[in-house]
């Protein structure tokens, strides 16, 4: 129940455009939801633990855009600003990602690489998302990756009919 609190929180920090309008469930740490307006739907996982002080919430997720045919994109906000010259780096069971950033997000930088990271996802326990701060310090934002997978396959569905 305290898992579901916070993902509805989470949604609620999200600007309100792009709050869905319907749970197509909770997974372990991972919740899918639909927005048949825009249309598209998404999993989506608050980080589990952070490195230092955190400037916001951050959160990953895989999104679908049935109407710009894009299916199973990855993407993550950042606990904290990252420095301009850093990577963002994403690691999930001894792989590791380069991700293309601004200061606050990370995405795939091509449909082969969100395929290679939503592989990755199914098959590991937990996944860290790492660059460095404005200040110089270390993010480190760590996700438990336990109903993600279920999580991806409920917003494929959700998104199979709309357009």
């Amino acid at each position: 129940m305290k898992r579901l609190f916070v993902l509805i929180s989470l949604m609620l920090l999200i600007p309100a455009p792009a709050i869905a309008k319907d749970s197509l469930g909770i997974f372990s740490s991972w919740g899918a939801f639909r927005d048949a307006e825009i249309p598209r739907c998404y999993a989506i996982a608050e980080t589990e633990q952070i490195t230092g002080r955190a400037e916001r919430k951050s959160y990953a997720t895989i999104g679908f855009w049935p109407n710009r045919e894009i299916r199973r994109q990855f993407h993550v906000r950042l606990s904290r600003d990252r420095s301009t010259n850093s990577r963002v780096i994403v690691s999930i069971g001894g792989r590791r990602f380069r991700l293309t950033a601004n200061r606050s997000d990370g995405w795939s930088q091509d449909k082969r690489m969100d395929a290679a990271i939503i592989a990755a996802i199914r098959s590991a326990v937990s996944m860290t998302v790492e660059s460095v701060g404005r200040d110089g310090r270390p993010i480190v934002d760590a996700y438990l990756l336990r109903g993600a997978a279920t999580a991806i396959d409920a917003a494929s569905l959700g998104c199979s009919r709309l357009r």
